[in-house]
């Protein structure tokens, strides 16, 4: 499973050469990571409800060329790796062409419980677990 967020480049959002800063894509990546879980049918606030935390571990930018102000872009998010207590999400930045992406990137995620303590989602949550499973590609 994919998602696929639009994105319209905000004024805020470049630097003074007039492009996307770097610090704006992972915000993109999150935008991405919450529209793939909604479109699981499990949003990360239902995971909350259950006593699910993802904290960020990891993350990695690769960047390959500028967006600009007022640019459409296409932010895809998919779960690329999956054990019971880490997820790893991947992301790909496109202009409206899709042709190249301008940004890739992953992020890791421990999963725990609301005490920050790593947990087994497999044996603890598999209907949690089996969501995730589907977001894979």
């Amino acid at each position: 499973m994919i998602s696929k967020s639009i994105v319209n480049v905000r004024y805020a959002e470049t630097d003074k050469m007039g492009i996307v800063h770097h610090s704006v894509y992972p915000i993109w990546f999150e935008l991405a990571r919450t529209d793939l879980s909604k479109q699981a049918g499990f949003p990360y606030s239902k995971m909350e409800e259950c006593g699910l935390m993802t904290p960020l571990i990891e993350l990695n930018c690769k960047y390959y060329s500028p967006a600009y102000y007022d640019d459409e872009l296409v932010v895809t998010a998919t779960v690329s790796k999956l054990t019971p207590a880490r997820v790893v999400f991947s992301y790909e930045v496109y202009r409206d062409d899709m042709e190249k992406p301008l940004c890739t990137g992953y992020t890791v995620h421990a999963i725990v419980n609301k005490e920050m303590r790593p947990i087994n989602t497999k044996k603890l949550f598999p209907e949690i677990y089996e969501t995730m499973e589907r977001m894979m590609n």
